[in-house]
């Protein structure tokens, strides 16, 4: 049924953001920065990786593609906060609240299954490194890359289907600055049953999937390294590894502090939603130009290039 048949509200008004004006105006600034940088680090780092050929490995394959997705994340929800924050009128349109919430669960989803793809990279480079190049062949790295979006889409997917025929004559007000789709079931009519369990058995299935994978790769990976006599290699083979177990833990930590806050619209859950959808894509491309001498190397190298030019 199409939504604009039977819906009765048509936008929703968000309350996650202060009404104090001095506060918006710092807030703006503050989401702005964040977001230009997020931009600029994301790009440099796809930039670096496409031109430096000392990158083109299985690992920075996939690592562009984190930053691709932590670029369209961010740009999911900040620029529609940003929006608001300018406006007088707090509101959102009901498609395009439907369609944040397909964008955040896609991408979210996204990079939950490339961030296990990128622990099975790194145990298969340290646990068999005489066979890396036959186990991450560029066929297999590009449908790893291919299975991990089509499974964020088809998740996405599913759950927006169930919520596109979602009756909204409720209460209008949605205590976030942005739109998730667990924010919409009290304010529906409809029975929100089904897409409840739909929701609750994917992201479980989502995310303890992937978590699982990427515990059992480390658990292999520790093993592994701890049985090797050589100090100098085992710690070269602890810091190829810290700057994704970085990664894992910040969006994973974050992600699980936002959904078991118990109180709805709390300042806490407001907190931990701003750390997983707006701090995370800004970290990431830090965390891998801080922490990995390859990629400091291939900055430098490719800057140089560019002011040569």
């Amino acid at each position: 049924m199409a939504l604009g048949n039977h819906s009765t509200i048509t936008e929703f008004i968000l309350l996650g953001l202060s009404a104090d004006p001095h506060v918006q105006a710092l807030s703006f600034v503050f989401f702005l920065a964040i977001y230009l940088l997020t931009l600029l680090g994301n790009l440099t780092m796809m930039l670096v990786i496409r031109t430096d050929s000392h990158l083109h490995t299985p690992m920075y394959f996939f690592l562009s593609h984190l930053s691709f997705l932590d670029f369209c994340f961010s740009s999911a929800t900040v620029p529609k906060m940003l929006e608001i924050l300018l406006s007088q009128k707090k509101t959102v349109s009901v498609e395009a609240c439907l369609a944040q919430v397909f964008f955040v669960f896609d991408l979210g989803g996204t990079e939950a299954c490339l961030l296990s793809v990128m622990a099975y990279d790194r145990y298969a480079a340290i646990c068999h490194p005489l066979l890396y190049g036959k186990k991450m062949s560029n066929q297999l790295c590009k449908g790893l890359v291919l299975g991990s979006w089509s499974l964020g889409f088809l998740d996405a997917f599913i759950n927006i289907l169930l919520a596109m025929d979602f009756d909204f004559c409720r209460d209008q007000f949605i205590p976030y600055y942005s739109c998730e789709l667990p924010s919409l079931f009290p304010l529906s009519c409809s029975d929100v049953s089904t897409s409840f369990t739909i929701l609750l058995c994917s992201s479980l299935l989502h995310g303890l999937g992937t978590c699982f994978l990427i515990i059992l790769s480390y658990t292999l990976i520790v093993s592994t390294i701890l049985n090797i006599r050589s100090s100098s290699y085992r710690s070269k083979a602890f810091s190829t590894c810290s700057s994704h177990l970085t990664a894992v833990l910040l969006f994973y930590c974050s992600a699980f502090l936002r959904h078991i806050v118990p109180t709805l619209g709390s300042p806490q859950e407001l907190i931990f939603s701003v750390q997983y959808s707006v701090i995370t894509p800004l970290m990431n491309p830090l965390i891998y130009s801080l922490k990995n001498n390859e990629v400091k190397a291939a900055m430098q190298r490719t800057f140089r290039k560019y002011l040569h030019c």
